[in-house]
């Protein structure tokens, strides 16, 4: 019993509206918390104290309480559960990362149409200021320890390659990009997900373009799905904001020529 309250010890910061509870024993079998309740009944057995760790066990009877106030109230045990506590804190901390960006058919057909090639792609910008905690639980990290704007800079380039446009060795046109503004969040009406991206496109002949994506999507409750759900929907809010700057009218201007 005491061990399934310690387990429900989490921090909240870092993601937008995160809900102040998380599950007190996860409804799956969590090596993480496993190991977490074990690592408690090792210090319990190791150290020297005035009280017997098998009387802790459940038993039942006055012995239960008795062992558990001793438990609570002797010093000892109150840096026993310090401990206990901090390593709870790091092995409940997961990564939580979105999958490898893949090509969308409307917006290769949408390329194709503009007929316009020898397109290089240059380094893009993350935003002032991003935080990708979520939940206490642990960091959304895009794959192959990407950033978020490389994300959307190799989303780009892999869609012009797929489409026959890219061309890093003679580019008539090199376009650019920053991240504007990023923000997620894993708690919109409670189970709700949501992320924002405001991304400007930069061409070599001078022009820019801005567009925006406010992409909703089903999170959960439980901390643990929320942030993976939060996870994947970056690819898909990654894939309609070059979408919607491809298909924007101005877009062809990035890629005319300077006179």
């Amino acid at each position: 019993m005491f061990i399934r309250v310690l387990s429900s010890v989490t921090q909240n910061h870092g993601d937008q509206n995160a809900p102040e509870v998380r599950h007190a024993i996860p409804h799956r079998a969590d090596r993480r918390y496993m190991w977490s309740a074990s690592a408690l009944w090792v210090i319990l057995a190791a150290t020297p104290s005035p009280v017997d760790p098998s009387i802790a066990r459940p038993a039942g009877g006055g012995q239960v309480f008795q062992s558990l106030a001793l438990f609570i109230t002797g010093e000892p045990y109150m840096k026993k559960i310090a401990v206990v506590l901090a390593v709870m804190s790091l092995s409940a901390c997961s990564t939580f990362t979105p999958p490898r960006y893949s090509i969308s058919a409307d917006t290769n057909v949408a390329l194709k149409s503009i007929g316009i090639g020898n397109i290089n792609v240059g380094p893009f910008t993350g935003p002032a200021t991003f935080d990708r905690a979520c939940r206490g639980a642990g960091p959304i990290a895009p794959p192959d320890n990407m950033s978020f704007e490389a994300y959307i800079q190799k989303a780009l380039a892999d869609e012009l390659k797929v489409a026959g446009l890219f061309d890093d060795k003679t580019p008539k046109i090199t376009l650019t990009g920053s991240l504007e503004t990023l923000s997620f969040s894993s708690s919109r009406g409670l189970t709700g997900g949501q992320w924002d991206i405001g991304l400007r496109l930069k061409s070599s002949n001078g022009k820019s373009l801005f567009v925006s994506e406010h992409y909703e999507f089903e999170s959960g409750f439980i901390a643990d799905t929320a942030c993976k759900q939060t996870a994947e929907a970056y690819f898909p809010a990654v894939q309609n904001v070059i979408g919607k700057a491809i298909r924007n009218p101005d877009f062809k201007a990035l890629l005319a020529q300077s006179q």
